[in-house]
């Protein structure tokens, strides 16, 4: 059974030379999540998540998301791509080109592709909008949160090495992400990424799992401010100002699968030249153990950033309804310390009371933790349950 489950993921993920098609072939897949999730122990109103769409309501807008993928051959060795998804931004549905490129089998093992592609920053990455693919409804936060970005345009070459005992795939990108949205303080916000450049090395064995790591840089340029009040009067206020700044996100995860026992974790680290902070480092830890057709979870998750910690623990327990769809529910118990935020959303007031109670506001020789408010922990209990498919 496990292995008739994998058929139409691996239809559906086009990333994989050995599915190129021959010239006048086409394959057309749809894949999609349809969820709720609840945020309990909070004060009412508050938010967590990317986009800040997991709230005290039952809401279907954090996890729900639709996508259809075309594959076409122009020839026997080169192909096109198009990948569409409909999913919720902050409060409202958007339609995406997630895909858009042509790719050429320059020989059995190198294909080259040019135009809209997929981010290599993740493990997920490739498949990120299928939920189908990865064991969890809701991938931990605490590390796919910290980049928002999930496509460019540019190219990118990937190599595939057989190997008596599995394979080698090499990945090297490049290219740039204009006016993107980047969700920050309750609100979206718009970022450029220029230089983009990724490259990883992957190792699938036979029998032990899959080892993957990844380097991903780009000079980010963003203007992130919002209007506050300071004594009853508004004021407009900049939070993060980059200009072209560096920014280097380095990952290292490994899978294994082997039909009854799984793990998945990852580890990530970014950087962000010149704003002022150090790293911020992240990883997940995740085992499990299939019944049947159920599934059940564990993962641990933790979020470090020079500001405080995030961690949590989420359990789940999954049913295959049908070779191709999946139930899934989780329950996420997330905690913050140190004063820290991590993937609750502040609003731009609370956070500049948090800033002014930190820092003083030194303009009018008014010390800190004199005025402003000091910053808070949080914790939440979040319950998801969802279907995730692919046909």
């Amino acid at each position: 059974m496990f292995k008739v489950r994998l058929l139409p993921l691996a239809i559906c993920l086009a990333a994989a030379p050995a599915f190129a098609l021959e010239q006048g072939e086409h394959r057309f897949n749809t894949f999609g999540t349809v969820g709720i999730t609840h945020l309990g122990g909070e004060d009412d109103g508050r938010s967590y998540g990317i986009t800040g769409q997991t709230t005290d309501s039952w809401r279907g807008d954090q996890l729900s998301k639709f996508g259809a993928q075309v594959n076409y051959g122009i020839t026997d060795s080169i192909g096109a791509t198009l990948q569409l998804t409909a999913k919720p931004a902050q409060d409202e549905w958007k339609a995406n080109v997630e895909w858009a490129y042509f790719s050429w089998q320059a020989n059995d093992n190198l294909m080259l592709r040019v135009g809209r592609l997929r981010t290599p920053v993740y493990m997920y990455s490739e498949s990120i909008d299928v939920g189908f693919s990865y064991p969890w409804l809701r991938l931990p936060d605490e590390v796919y949160s910290q980049v928002q970005l999930s496509n460019y345009e540019g190219l990118d070459a990937v190599y595939n090495l057989p190997l008596s005992f599995g394979s080698m795939a090499f990945q090297v990108a490049g290219g740039q992400a204009k006016n993107r949205d980047i969700f920050a303080f309750d609100g979206m916000h718009d970022i450029d990424y220029e230089k983009v450049f990724g490259a990883n090395i992957s190792l699938a064995t036979n029998d032990f799992g899959t080892l993957r790591v990844g380097y991903v840089e780009a000079d980010i340029s963003t203007e992130i401010e919002d209007t506050v009040l300071l004594g009853g009067a508004p004021r407009a206020v900049s939070f993060q100002s980059l200009d072209k700044q560096k920014g280097k996100f380095t990952s290292l995860g490994y899978q294994y699968d082997n039909g009854t026992w799984l793990t998945s974790n990852e580890w990530t680290s970014r950087v962000i030249e010149a704003d002022g902070s150090g790293s911020v480092d992240a990883f997940y830890l995740m085992g499990g153990r299939r019944f049947g057709e159920f599934l059940t979870h564990v993962t641990y998750a933790q979020l470090d950033d020079d500001a405080g910690r995030q961690n949590s623990w989420t359990l789940g327990l999954n049913y295959n309804l049908l070779p191709n769809v999946v139930l899934k529910s989780e329950f996420k118990r997330v905690d913050t310390s140190g004063g820290y935020d991590g993937v609750f959303v502040r609003t731009p007031q609370e956070a500049f009371e948090n800033n002014i109670n930190q820092n003083g506001i030194p303009s009018l020789n008014v010390p800190a933790g004199v005025a402003g408010s000091p910053a808070r922990n949080f914790d939440g209990d979040i319950i998801s349950v969802g279907v995730d498919f692919v046909f």
